[in-house]
């Protein structure tokens, strides 16, 4: 049986509220990587061009004030 079958089996075993913890890390784990990754691309100028569109939206009038 292969690592990942022996988690699945595992999981499989759970206890349906250890279930939904598992669940949650792995979600919090996610959306973690996800900030560490916009983080990343920020820092970096990824997504400087955003930015850029954003302010020329502005300047022809075609965003609304939050």
């Amino acid at each position: 049986m292969t690592p990942i079958e022996e988690i699945e089996k595992a999981i499989d075993a759970l206890p349906i509220d250890e279930y939904r913890r598992l669940r949650e890390w792995f979600l919090q784990r996610d959306w973690d990587a996800w900030d560490r990754q916009i983080e990343d691309d920020s820092a970096s100028g990824k997504l400087d061009f955003l930015v850029r569109e954003a302010e020329e939206e502005n300047r022809q009038g075609g965003l609304r004030p939050l």
